[in-house]
């Protein structure tokens, strides 16, 4: 006999949802990503309980956990903000206000969308156009060494390249299961990539003493321990990185360049972070250059993907979701794969690409926009390179805090001293430390960054990743917050 809370359903009795935690795909609940994590959900509830009127020790909660450089004040370029609206608004072109290079850049870009309309879908791979420009930016910026057009990919930021390339990859099962190395602290894409593929994360360290560089001899060590449970294939690297902001040497792209060669890994760059350089000394070299300058025995052989997006650098576009990627020596059969796998999903943003368009085209020496451009791109890097050199020497006043100098990107990833009577609360309440170290800056001081726990990190040490992002005034104040928050909780613990 059928009850109430069972009703039949085409005869069929209905026991609970048709999908449950326990049913669902296990490899999605693995995913974990904590730069919008628990923190961030706590800090939107806490935004909320402001505008209730709710009394705090503060009147705004600032995000210091993303890269997202608009939400953080920062201003769009002019010339590809111009250009994009007349490409959503072509009526515009008629306007004298817009610069006639700007229009020029816009009336070339809806000539190669379907009816001349950027609400088209373009070709899977990307527009043609915007493809060759790619490729044009990448000769420039290597000094000359040829890309060809056909082997770069547009997609929706970098994220959609390196998710299709790590899924063209994994393969296996158990013991023959992919591996993938990825580096520790890492951007939390590639672990959640990882679990959610089914793949085999395999963790190297990064050297903090030796500000987060890169050792090939730990590459050797994570690679002949993984060998034991699964069949590394794949080298992740960030350059400059995130969340340490250090910027690879040449001679350690090369170092790692062999290695692969030796181990008959596939690369994956992800380069998004290369105009954002300030430390001197410091300078960004491509891993397509390098491979190249390094002769036919490597550039004919090693597998690659290189990734850059529009999301930071300079532009901060986060929101166009642009990006592209290269692929170098790539099997013709599994190329043709890739082309169809990334048909499935029809196509890029069209402004997205639009913009990418822009970034590796900008204006040129002779065009009426050129020095507008110029004065913006330059100020913007050189605020971050003053941002960068501030969060550093502010954060090394404080006993108990030790940053390593950012090199690039746009994040810092200070090591913290936690006494032991809030490592010993925070595992009573059943949180990592850095978290619970987190989770209480964010209540008292109304700053959010993300535990270092999150991007991982050697045991028994402890982190929290922090952008550099936020006007410098109101970096300061978050430093100013942050440092006080800091001796506070060494007090309260001692």
């Amino acid at each position: 006999m059928m009850t109430m809370s069972q009703p039949a359903v085409n005869g069929v009795s209905c026991v609970g949802k048709v999908l449950t935690l326990d049913n669902m795909n296990p490899n999605v609940r693995k995913v974990e990503y904590a730069v919008r994590g628990p923190i961030v959900q706590r800090a939107m509830q806490i935004e909320r309980e402001l505008k209730q009127g709710v009394k705090k020790p503060f009147t705004e909660v600032i995000k210091a956990n993303i890269g997202d450089a608009h939400a953080m004040g920062q201003k769009p370029i002019t010339f590809f903000r111009q250009v994009l609206a007349l490409c959503s608004y072509p009526e515009l072109l008629e306007d004298n206000n817009f610069p006639e290079d700007a229009k020029k850049r816009a009336q070339r870009i809806l000539d190669s969308c379907g009816g001349h309309s950027i609400g088209a879908y373009s070709t899977s791979q990307g527009i043609e156009c915007v493809r060759q420009d790619v490729a044009r930016y990448i000769e420039r910026r290597d000094g000359g060494i040829p890309s060809n057009p056909d082997n770069i990919y547009l997609s929706t930021g970098a994220s959609d390249a390196i998710v299709t390339i790590l899924k063209l990859l994994t393969c296996g099962e158990g013991h023959t299961r992919t591996g993938v190395m990825i580096p520790i602290p890492q951007y939390p894409l590639y672990s959640a990539t990882v679990a959610d593929q089914g793949a085999v994360q395999i963790s190297y360290y990064l050297d903090e003493d030796r500000c987060w560089s890169l050792d090939v001899q730990e590459l050797r060590r994570a690679l002949d321990a993984a060998k034991q449970h699964c069949n590394p294939r794949v080298l992740c690297i960030i350059n400059p990185g995130n969340p340490t902001g250090q910027v690879q040497s040449r001679q350690c792209i090369e170092d790692v360049i062999r290695f692969a060669k030796e181990e008959h890994l596939f690369l994956m760059a992800d380069e998004v972070y290369q105009d954002n350089v300030y430390a001197e000394g410091s300078k960004f070299h491509s891993f397509k250059k390098v491979l190249f300058d390094m002769g036919p025995e490597y550039s004919s052989t090693v597998e690659m993907a290189s990734f850059h997006s529009t999301s930071k650098c300079y532009m901060g576009e986060c929101g166009f979701r642009g990006g592209y990627m290269e692929v170098i020596n790539m099997d013709p059969e599994v190329k043709a794969q890739l082309t169809k796998l990334v048909s499935v999903r029809l196509c890029p943003p069209v402004p997205g690409q639009a913009l990418l368009d822009l970034v590796v085209n900008p204006p040129q020496p002779d065009e009426p926009s050129y020095t507008s451009f110029m004065k913006e791109r330059t100020d913007v890097l050189a605020a971050l390179a003053e941002k960068a050199r501030l969060t550093e020497e502010i954060f090394n006043t404080v006993p108990g805090i030790t940053c390593n100098p950012v090199q690039g990107a746009m994040y810092t990833f200070p090591r913290i001293t936690l006494p032991q009577k809030a490592i010993i609360k925070a595992k009573e309440e059943g949180q990592e430390p850095d978290m619970f170290y987190c989770m209480r800056l964010l209540e008292e001081k109304g700053i959010c960054l993300v535990p270092g726990s999150g991007f991982g990190q050697k045991e028994g040490t402890f982190h929290f990743r922090m952008t550099i992002l936020p006007p410098t005034d109101k970096l300061k104040i978050v430093l100013e917050r942050i440092c006080e928050f800091h001796q506070w909780f060494t007090q309260e613990f001692s």
